[in-house]
């Protein structure tokens, strides 16, 4: 008898789950994966990932959804790809949040009225979760949450579906 490959896996999936589908098709949603569940990426195209989950089950998700692991899988002996440095996202985040806060002031001491506060805020884009060493960053111009651990930003999510940058589709399919 031969023994089953052992699974090895290189993400997960995010922790509010991950939508799956039968093919690279936005129109034909299959089930959803359970939060964290542990996949392998098997292939590609565009936005889509074909996952295969350790009963060998496979199928499509929007790819930039999958968490990846932070070590690689076992039995590998090549690192991650590098990441970005997370310095100049923090960086841009600390400036929004100081506006921000000094905008709050503003208009709490009356200097500024209500309609001046909208409009000088109305450009200030911010998104950050820090828990202990783990953050999870949003940059709103370039549409992507990024997660940290200190020593670089991988992207986390994306706010576009998986379709919609190659193909020009909505989240639906429309538009093609």
């Amino acid at each position: 008898m031969t023994a089953p490959l052992a699974f090895h896996p290189t993400h997960v999936a995010p922790a509010d789950g991950l939508q799956t589908w039968a093919s690279p098709d936005p129109s034909r949603p299959s089930v959803r994966l359970d939060p964290l569940l542990p996949v392998r990426l098997a292939d590609s195209s565009g936005n889509w990932a074909r996952i295969v989950c350790s009963n060998g089950w496979s199928a499509w998700v929007d790819g930039r959804l999958l968490v990846a692991l932070p070590h690689p899988p076992p039995g590998t002996d090549r690192p991650l790809a590098g990441a970005d440095d997370p310095r100049p996202l923090l960086a841009a985040l600390e400036q929004a949040l100081a506006s921000y806060r000094r905008l709050v002031g503003e208009y709490a001491d009356g200097l500024i009225d209500l309609e001046t506060f909208r409009d000088r805020t109305r450009n200030l884009r911010l998104g950050a979760v820090l828990d202990g060493p783990s953050a999870w960053l949003l940059d709103l111009d370039k549409g992507r949450w990024y997660y940290s651990d200190g020593t670089g930003l991988q992207t986390y999510a994306t706010v576009e579906p998986p379709g919609a940058a190659a193909s020009g589709a909505g989240p639906r399919g429309e538009g093609g």
